[in-house]
């Protein structure tokens, strides 16, 4: 046979083994000398006028024709110094997400394989692999081996997902949510109002139930305000709780809202999406008391698990309330259509086309080992304590108990008028964050004179140790203002 010299040259889109090897070698390079780098770097970019000549000068253009790969790390290598640095050890602004480097692994042998994973007969052993992962997660939160879930892509899309699964099971698909009620606190998370308007029900029914001194919800309030509803003709049908709050990470008092949720059948949704990860260890679990009773719950493993960012987690107590509420058929897909017992991930959520997600969480537990996540666990809750006592002996107030890595505090108000003392505290948190060492944000919490500005820590990344704690007491007591 004649051979043709043309067959064996590489596509412009399918370059051939020796340069993916060009590029995957510039590419490692400059992953380790990123990730050699984070122990030192600043927890914050340049500043904002130096970041916008920054961007000014990395317009992304495309080209018509192919550039080098050292071109494009070149340009990430400066990018990436721009904002927050979630992936530096002083980063204890809003919930860090991790970025394990062994996810990036996964990810690159997840794109390179290019499966579909929708359905579970096109990749049956790694929609296998998932629902492992989800099993997995299922029972360290103390679900019964009834329960289900989907892999989203955060804790957006998981409530989003609670919320439609709640109401086709308790209203059914009658298409009439005029007077479908759903309940939360004050504390919610925004993703929970824009959850119910994307699953048709209209905001006003949202019911924002007041909160208690250490921010959880009012339980009595809550029952009292189903009971009205009801009176008035309405429809109650969910209740979404919070398991560690993105704020200041209170708990609300889950064991009670499941019986009010018992005692008037509405379901029951725990938004655990920074705390749920604690309950794999004793402490967490501990704290988390009555989770396992939730219809369904909300677990972020970009964050408490320490994975980059993308990598989020559903799970409900009944698989087949869940299958209800997303499976559909067509016939294009007749010749996938299941024959195992191994679930697909199409039908127990919105996304029919989604990366394998599944491995993102497997690879990291498979090379760590599950103890090695529940011992980082244990050190961020045993650093949150350690921060807390630092600051209650230095000159702030302390104003919640932290019930499991969020701490907060500000400035005593020293008989100011409230715009002066949030003017302090926002100074405050100026002059640590200047420094560069560590990175705090700040929220409003409310007191007898309205709402104060309060500085927040939150203890999450497995980068994260005592020198890192200890670089931020430093760091607090070097900017408070002289009495």
């Amino acid at each position: 046979m004649t051979s043709d010299p043309d067959r064996d040259r590489p596509t412009p889109l399918e370059p051939d083994r020796a340069e993916r090897e060009r590029w995957l070698t510039a590419a490692n390079t400059f992953v380790h000398e990123l990730l050699d780098g984070l122990a030192h770097a600043p927890a914050m970019g340049p500043s904002r006028d130096a970041t916008h000549l920054a961007l000014a000068r990395l317009e992304p253009a495309i080209h018509e024709q192919a550039r080098t790969i050292d071109g494009a790390l070149d340009w990430l290598a400066e990018a990436r110094t721009l904002g927050l640095q979630p992936a530096v050890p002083g980063y204890l602004a809003y919930v860090p997400g991790g970025g394990l480097f062994a996810t990036s692994i996964a990810s690159l042998i997840s794109l390179a394989m290019n499966r579909f994973t929708g359905l579970a007969n096109a990749s049956p052993a790694l929609a296998m692999l998932e629902h492992c992962v989800i099993a997995f997660l299922a029972r360290e939160l103390g679900l019964p081996a009834s329960a289900a879930g989907y892999l989203p892509s955060g804790g957006s899309l998981a409530n989003f997902t609670a919320v439609v699964t709640a109401r086709v099971n308790r209203l059914g698909e009658d298409g009439d949510y005029s007077k479908a009620i759903v309940y939360t606190s004050s504390e919610a998370h925004r993703s929970v109002m824009k959850a119910a308007r994307l699953a048709g029900i209209p905001p006003k029914n949202v019911r924002e139930i007041a909160v208690d001194a250490a921010l959880r919800i009012d339980v009595g309030a809550l029952a009292t305000t189903i009971e009205a509803d009801r009176a008035g003709g309405r429809r109650p049908f969910l209740v979404v709780a919070n398991g560690g709050t993105t704020n200041v990470g209170a708990i609300d008092p889950l064991g009670p809202i499941a019986d009010v949720c018992r005692d008037n059948n509405l379901w029951c949704h725990v938004d655990a999406a920074y705390g749920g990860a604690f309950a794999l260890v004793s402490e967490g679990r501990t704290k988390l008391a009555g989770i396992e009773r939730a219809d369904s719950i909300t677990l972020d493993p970009h964050k408490g698990l320490f994975l980059p960012y993308g990598t989020g987690c559903f799970l409900v107590r009944d698989g087949s309330a869940l299958h209800a509420a997303h499976a559909e058929t067509a016939s294009y897909l007749q010749d996938l259509a299941s024959e195992s017992s191994t679930r697909s991930s199409a039908e127990y959520g919105p996304e029919l086309s989604r990366n394998d997600r599944g491995i993102l969480l497997w690879l990291p537990l498979w090379l760590h080992g599950a103890a090695a996540f529940r011992a980082a666990l244990e050190e961020k809750l045993a650093l949150a304590r350690t921060l807390r006592e630092g600051l209650r002996a230095l000159a702030v107030e302390v104003p919640l108990e932290p019930e499991l890595s969020i701490v907060t505090f500000r400035l005593p108000r020293n008989g100011d008028p409230l715009a002066q003392w949030n003017a302090r505290n926002l100074a405050l948190l100026a002059a640590i964050n200047e420094r560069r060492r560590v990175h705090l944000s700040s929220t409003l919490l409310p007191t007898a004179v309205g709402p104060v500005v309060t500085l927040r820590a939150c203890v999450l990344s497995f980068r994260t140790h005592a020198e890192h704690i200890d670089h931020a007491l430093a760091d607090i007591e070097a900017c408070i203002p002289p009495a």
